[in-house]
């Protein structure tokens, strides 16, 4: 082939392609130039030569599928063309940056896999960006997470390595509502020590057998609150008047038992 040959030669024809498979199990063939934009791919073909065939292709991480994939190649084959201005770079990252927090994320943890740091640090800064100045309950309804925290840990102090006043302030917040917390703690721990049933063993099955009151009427009775007094008062008398029915219907069941004996005997038929 002459020089005049190569030099009409399309760009295209003189790419070298490499093999990918996806953790989806789709096996795709990739310009090499654009794959090795990705850390993980490079040292993969570098140091194993592997991906220069269909039955040798390189496994990518069980976090990066076909739709992940697909994105991070279109980052790539934008971001290693050379002589684009620092501009037409933020101008496409700031569109490209453009999707559901859900896919974000799945994006986030493939570039991470693939050890992509810039478009980590992209995805990163975007999801920062959606959780700042929200709630913890917010965060957690944004990314579907359970709410499997205690009081405590909810209130546990954050990290504040680059001495943001904010993050300052929120834990001053965060240590006055542990400090209520457990001062509600201790207030119902003594008001369980200081409620001690002083009760009798008598009046205690006094009480369950309903034949009378707790205690004495004069200290027990008065400490009972009027609901409770009233209540077990109506309980009371609804006994009294099913026992009442009840021996009065044994009495009616006996008259007429007898009464019928009476009459056999002096008409026996």
């Amino acid at each position: 082939m002459s020089e005049s040959d190569l030099d009409i030669m399309e760009p295209e024809t003189m790419k070298s392609y490499i093999w990918l498979q996806t953790a989806d199990g789709s096996v795709q063939q990739v310009e090499q130039e654009v794959a090795m934009f990705c850390p993980m791919i490079c040292q993969e073909i570098i140091h194993k030569g592997a991906g220069s065939s269909k039955n040798h292709a390189i496994s990518l991480p069980q976090r990066v599928n076909s739709a992940m994939f697909s994105l991070i190649l279109d980052y790539c084959r934008f971001h290693q063309v050379p002589g684009r201005s620092n501009k037409e770079r933020k101008v496409y990252d700031e569109k490209f940056m453009r999707m559901e927090t859900k896919r974000l994320c799945e994006l986030t943890s493939a570039a991470d896999s693939l050890q992509l740091k810039p478009l980590v640090d992209l995805t990163s800064s975007a999801l920062a960006r959606i959780i700042e100045g929200k709630t913890p309950e917010e965060i957690r309804d944004i990314f579907h997470l359970p709410d499997d925290l205690t009081e405590e840990e909810k209130l546990e102090p954050l990290k504040n390595t680059m001495d943001d006043p904010r993050i300052r302030l929120l834990n001053r917040l965060y240590a006055k509502k542990r400090k209520e917390l457990k001062e509600r703690e201790r207030l119902k721990n003594v008001e369980v020590e200081g409620h001690v049933d002083e009760r009798s063993v008598d009046d205690l099955l006094s009480f369950i057998n309903g034949t009378g009151l707790i205690g004495s009427k004069e200290s027990s009775v008065s400490q009972i609150p009027r609901w409770q007094r009233c209540q077990r008062e109506r309980r009371s008398t609804r006994k009294r008047r099913t026992r009442r029915l009840f021996l009065q219907m044994t009495r009616n069941h006996m008259i007429f038992i007898l009464n019928n004996k009476v009459l056999k005997k002096l008409d026996p038929e």
